[in-house]
């Protein structure tokens, strides 16, 4: 099979994947309690004016109606009408997105600066107390929860040391981006300055577990890579121990590294919640909480819907990559 037939048959899987989520995210809509009409009428409201206000919601409409137009109008962009605003969910999910994703890919990047160093560090250097501290490392950084970081970071590096901010997110990357395509070099570097000022302690908190989990897994194909033959045969033949380590010995370390950095993006995307909540980032974490609390079920949907479409995307792009990386492998 070709690259192209897999990554087609791989896209056929995601949507069905997709229609699963929109599916779910609706069952958990019916079967949560509470009334939706509730959030836009006082409790005293005349029962005329309830059941007026039902039928514009379509609640009144039979569970299999509801269902299929709500997911006819996805393809479209159609997510409803947010019941608090009354403004329509696909612009609300989309304005928060970008921070989010922000927030994902900083973490993300975060993680791997550290953690493959650390773990080429780590597995050459084998029962040295580089070894040991590395270990150390991706143990407290599994088993540290995100909350607890998040607000001890707070205390110390925004409190105390008075260095970053405690939360908010003054400027969005778009706009760096757009200044620096515009020649405004001088707005672009003072925007990239307070992007960074502000986004330093969300990415630290939630990359740290993903920077444990890189690290660990690094060491662990290091070494297994390390104790492979072609390994003694490129040393027999008198190679640099620089170049065997670097660029043949990590560069198949990095395959399976690189697919779960890609699994744990998506998986940081929907992930992100408690972490925004802690910095109050403008991104979906906090949308959806706040649309929780608010029993605001339409943008509680899209947003999950958009988070569980973003997580296949990212799982078919990863699969991509891997293949393009290793042209050993097989697709069926």
């Amino acid at each position: 099979m070709s690259l192209s037939r897999f990554l087609l048959k791989r896209s056929l899987h995601g949507l069905f994947v997709v229609w699963g989520v929109i599916t779910v995210v609706f069952g958990l809509r019916v079967i949560a309690p509470g009334d939706p009409a509730n959030v836009l009428l006082p409790p005293n409201v005349d029962p005329e004016v309830r059941q007026q206000v039902i039928r514009e919601l379509g609640l009144n409409e039979p569970l299999y109606v509801q269902y299929f137009e709500f997911v006819a109008g996805i393809p479209t962009g159609d997510l409803g009408l947010s019941l608090t605003t009354r403004t329509p969910v696909a612009a609300r999910v989309l304005a928060k997105l970008p921070a989010t994703l922000e927030l994902a890919v900083a973490a993300t990047v975060v993680a791997v600066i550290i953690a493959i160093p650390l773990g080429v560090i780590s597995a050459t250097r084998r029962h040295d107390p580089a070894d040991y501290g590395a270990t150390v490392f991706s143990l407290l950084g599994i088993s540290t929860p995100n909350f607890w970081l998040g607000v001890m970071l707070i205390i110390l590096f925004a409190v105390q040391l008075d260095m970053f901010p405690t939360s908010r997110r003054p400027v969005g990357f778009d706009t760096i981006v757009a200044q620096t395509l515009a020649l405004q070099f001088g707005s672009a570097w003072d925007a990239l300055t307070t992007w960074l000022w502000h986004i330093t302690l969300p990415a630290i908190t939630l990359g740290t577990y993903f920077t444990a989990l890189i690290t660990r897994l690094t060491r662990s194909g290091m070494l297994d890579e390390l104790g492979k033959t072609y390994v003694r045969a490129s040393r027999a033949k008198g190679l640099p121990e620089t170049l065997v380590r670097y660029k043949h010995v990590l560069r198949n370390t990095l395959i399976p590294v690189i697919t779960v950095v890609g699994l744990q993006l998506g998986t940081l995307i929907g992930g992100a919640v408690i972490t925004e909540a802690v910095f109050a980032w403008p991104g979906l974490g906090s949308l959806i909480i706040n649309s929780f609390n608010a029993r605001d079920w339409p943008v509680l949907q899209g947003s999950l819907i958009v988070v569980g479409a973003g997580f296949v995307v990212t799982n078919i792009l990863v699969d991509a990559f891997y293949a393009y990386l290793n042209p050993q492998v097989t697709y069926d």
